[in-house]
């Protein structure tokens, strides 16, 4: 593994995979609805799981790389990379009976392309969201669309100074402001923290320089002094990436330095933080399992900086948990999904126990109706279940909505 394998990870995981064979849009952008039967399967370990919705590539959407967001009905929302009337991508709600609704289709430049985070919904049921690519300047954009799918572009990202593809989900504080990360751009090109006013008057909160970290693509944490805490997948004392806290002045403190081996390497994904101040994450390389072949870690640093690893992939389990923050609920255990690994080499959902360390596989991918291959986090509803997409193997397979009651 290099240095420039995670530089460049995001750009194969977007524009890497083949794109031979998807639907040709043939209607207009707007309220889209479609439906596809469910299917369920079930793992050896008890984890029942079932697919809410299957993705066609079409005017449906395909390829979710992000996550999925729960509203007060239990109605799911999220974002594909693929697909829509443009195949540039689409925002989409599911219900609980799995009937999808396609709120709205990306069009191209001066409009988004290719929405890749997880999405944020305000109390008005308003859903935020960032496009890897496109907005006025090809860079990437911030948006804004409603329950109605009405989208306004909030903010397109230029090159230079300005950050260049966002790849992160939005958070939101109580004046409406919003916050993210780029993956690239910034003063020296290493990426950067952003704010969004509710007018879209964008400020550059941090540019990362490499020492102190580079290429966050992370969620960020805010907590109530208005501190931000992420990571970034690389950069910092040894080159493998950084948990950082980002002071609400613009200080920057690097907390972790990932140094490979035994600890982990490149972490994609955000933090998730306990009632004692303790933050959980995961890196994509790194740790001690797999024979050497880097399969990533689950991690737990505390507020003072100090480093445990909580679980290193092996051989048997998942590989690679990739850009998904993890869920913790209150008995201290943590859910999260793996790229690949398991019997089928497809993926898996994990649970580790924040204190112990102490993994059990939830489910394990099939390449079946659950299609395989989830890059994106969980969400819990009250019962415990989980909710989650996977990519998929285009153009064989082009994603789900996938339920499970562990």
């Amino acid at each position: 593994m290099t240095n420039e394998s995670a530089q460049n990870k995001m750009s194969w995981m977007h524009h890497g995979r083949s794109k031979v064979g998807w639907a040709t849009a043939i209607v207009a952008a707007g309220l889209v609805f479609l439906g596809t039967p469910t299917a369920v399967g079930q793992t050896s370990r008890g984890g029942k799981a079932k697919t809410l919705y299957s993705f066609t590539g079409g005017n449906d959407g395909g390829s979710p790389y992000a996550g999925l967001i729960r509203d007060a009905q239990g109605n799911l929302y999220g974002a594909t990379f693929y697909g829509g009337t443009a195949n540039l991508g689409a925002v989409f709600k599911v219900d609980q009976k799995g009937r999808e609704t396609v709120l709205y289709s990306f069009t191209g430049k001066p409009d988004g392309e290719h929405p890749s985070s997880d999405l944020l919904i305000d109390s008005a049921g308003n859903l935020y969201g960032a496009a890897y690519e496109g907005g006025a300047n090809g860079y990437g954009a911030v948006f804004k669309v409603s329950k109605h799918g009405k989208e306004r572009v909030l903010y397109s990202f230029t090159p230079g100074s300005d950050g260049e593809y966002p790849g992160s989900g939005l958070i939101q504080d109580a004046s409406g402001n919003l916050y993210g990360t780029t993956g690239y751009g910034g003063v020296s090109g290493n990426g950067t923290v952003f704010k969004i006013s509710k007018s879209g008057k964008e400020k550059i909160l941090h540019s990362f320089t490499g020492s102190d970290g580079q290429y966050p693509f992370c969620t960020l944490l805010m907590d109530g002094s208005g501190n931000f805490y992420g990571t970034t997948s690389s950069g910092g004392d040894f080159g493998f990436g950084t948990v950082f806290r980002l002071s609400h002045n613009g200080k920057v403190k690097s907390l972790h330095s990932f140094a490979d081996g035994t600890d982990g390497a490149n972490p994609y994904s955000g933090l998730v933080q306990d009632q004692q101040g303790n933050f959980y994450g995961t890196t994509y390389y790194g740790g001690a399992g797999c024979q050497g072949y880097d399969c990533g870690t689950v991690f737990k640093i505390t507020a003072r900086g100090k480093e445990t690893v909580l679980h290193a992939f092996g051989l048997y389990d998942g590989h690679y948990p990739d850009f998904g923050t993890l869920a913790l609920n209150a008995a201290g255990n943590l859910y999260g999904t793996t790229y690949a690994g398991g019997q089928g080499d497809m993926g898996v959902v994990f649970k580790v126990n924040s204190n112990s360390g102490k993994e059990n596989i939830v489910y394990t991918f099939t390449g079946g109706p659950d299609e395989g291959f989830p890059v994106a986090g969980l969400v819990q509803d009250a019962s415990g279940n989980l909710y989650g997409t996977t990519l998929g193997n285009p153009p064989s397979s082009n994603g789900t909505v996938f339920r499970i009651k562990p």
